[in-house]
């Protein structure tokens, strides 16, 4: 098998339909007109910033339509994009740098400063602005407006050939730079395409970053297979989306935090929203409370799973499910396996819970310049996804906790998210993340960090514990609560719990 080029073979089927929409610059792309300023940036690349096939290319700057341009830009030159997460200070991103060594940097006006620094102290790098250069940098738009591009496929490639690199959290150790593939996003679009019936004629609200999967892949990057429109948000704004979700989107992706906010505006109302078809959920679990909240409004909102490893869709929760199987992801999409294991790699039985071992096209071939992580995470072809999970009678999954989140408490697991379940039933309680810390009694137990609805005040501790012990065994009742008034988070919403564990081991 080898790969053609599919922006400039959607462009020959639906070259006039709309491809992309940039809703803060107004900016629009045709499918023609997107495969052309791809094949500007290809020529670009090569012709005025000193790029070869292979080399790598970042990006710093926010969310905007010409991401997409780059990206697809990259595919026909063979060059590898690497989006940066611009919320990282300028140390957190030479480590990033100093890992994938790119030859060029494209940044947005509002990282000026920070791209200066990083050419400064890189040596030979070339800084591209994208809007309006300094001394001693290129021109964006004015130097794909020089060329003379070629908007005819570009020479076929092997589909393992990386494309793009996205760098985990780095949390727990060094960021890993995960190798991304074709192959990947056509495994990506089987899995999620078929599951919500992309077609040429939906439009896509995407609020999502764009140097995270979630915001490339669910579901810009099936949609574009199939001929429908991107409309892309330079961040996520409350008002901006419920606009736009009322009046143009007919599917939608978001993470809880999303939802919630959704779910908070002053003039959220499901009837107007009608014209969303398809409502998709991910990067944490969507509580049952705010579920049946966006059910009452006649919106089923479909939770998922996947990693940036795994392309990323793995599992998907049937829409008919929403309410009765609350707290699943789903089954298992097309193009993907799964297992789950003991600690000695033994298959468990329905209800027990193991690891999570994902394989399939959808995978990730490895981390950049990382063989010890690649053979560390995936051996006989199966990924450890370091997520604990049981499958019910049903054959739906459910994601219990993260095996680094679990913690020991007198001998026995305790999962972290069962926990915060229940803590979340509280009618004070808002937002809750728990933690294990030391303890010299009994190894580890819990601490509870709470946020609490407005105008609310803190339970007494002793209720809270009480509480909890109606639902929960004695040894997973947090022994420890601290009110908070925003739990921290990651770019896509998903509690940073290695701050919270730092923060209790201080305590």
């Amino acid at each position: 098998m080898e790969m053609f080029d599919l922006l400039a073979q959607r462009a020959r089927v639906t070259p006039e339909r709309p491809a992309l929409e940039d809703l803060d610059s107004g900016e629009r792309y045709s499918y023609r007109q997107l495969n052309e300023r791809a094949a500007r940036l290809a020529a670009a690349a090569r012709e005025h910033w000193g790029l070869r096939e292979g080399d790598r290319l970042a990006y710093l700057g926010h969310s905007r339509a010409e991401f997409f341009a780059m990206l697809f830009g990259c595919a026909k030159a063979g060059l590898i994009l690497v989006p940066l997460n611009w919320r990282l200070a300028v140390p957190e991103l030479e480590v990033l740098m100093d890992d994938c060594e790119p030859g060029a940097l494209i940044f947005g006006g509002e990282f000026a400063e920070a791209a200066a620094t990083l050419a400064r102290r890189r040596g030979p790098l070339t800084a591209v602005a994208l809007d309006g250069a300094g001394d001693g940098q290129r021109d964006y738009c004015a130097d794909l407006a020089a060329t003379e591009p070629d908007p005819g496929p570009h020479p076929e490639k092997d589909p393992d050939t990386p494309w793009y690199l996205l760098y985990t959290s780095g949390t727990t150790g060094r960021p890993k730079g995960v190798i991304q593939t074709f192959r990947m996003m056509l495994a990506n679009h089987l899995n999620i395409g078929l599951a919500v019936n992309l077609t040429g004629d939906d439009v896509l609200l995407n609020v999502l970053p764009l140097f995270h999967t979630a915001g490339i892949n669910l579901y810009s990057s099936a949609l574009f297979l199939v001929g429908g429109c991107v409309l892309v948000a330079r961040a996520f704004d409350p008002d901006q989306s419920l606009q736009v979700l009322e009046n143009r989107a007919t599917i939608f992706f978001g993470v809880p935090a999303v939802y919630q906010a959704l779910l908070d505006h002053p003039s959220f109302d499901g009837e107007r929203l009608k014209g969303v078809r398809s409502w998709g959920c991910g990067g944490a679990p969507l509580s049952l409370p705010v579920a049946q909240r966006y059910a009452e409004q006649g919106i089923r909102v479909r939770t998922g799973m996947g990693m940036t490893e795994t392309g990323p869709t793995v599992f998907l929760l049937d829409e008919e499910l929403v309410i009765d199987k609350a707290g699943s992801v789903g089954r298992p999409q097309l193009l993907t396996e799964v297992r789950i294991v003991d600690r000695d790699g033994r298959d468990l039985p329905d209800g027990e819970a193991g690891e999570l071992l994902v394989r399939g096209p959808n995978i990730t071939p490895g981390y950049w310049g990382r063989p010890d992580a690649t053979a560390e995470a995936i051996r006989d072809g199966w990924l450890r996804s370091g997520d604990v999970a049981r499958r019910d009678a049903d054959g739906c999954y459910y994601i219990v906790d993260r095996w680094k989140d679990m913690y020991i408490s007198g001998g026995e697991n305790v999962y972290p998210a069962e926990v915060e379940k229940v803590l979340e039933r509280h009618p004070a309680i808002a937002e809750v993340a728990v933690v294990g810390m030391p303890d010299g009694r009994w190894g580890e137990v819990g601490k509870a960090y709470c946020g609490l609805h407005p105008d609310v005040e803190a339970p007494d501790r002793d209720q809270l514990r009480a509480f909890c012990r109606e639902y929960l065994a004695g040894y997973k009742v947090p022994r420890a609560f601290q009110w908070v008034d925003a739990l921290p988070r990651n770019a896509l919403g998903k509690v940073t719990k290695q701050e919270l564990r730092d923060d209790a081991a201080r305590r």
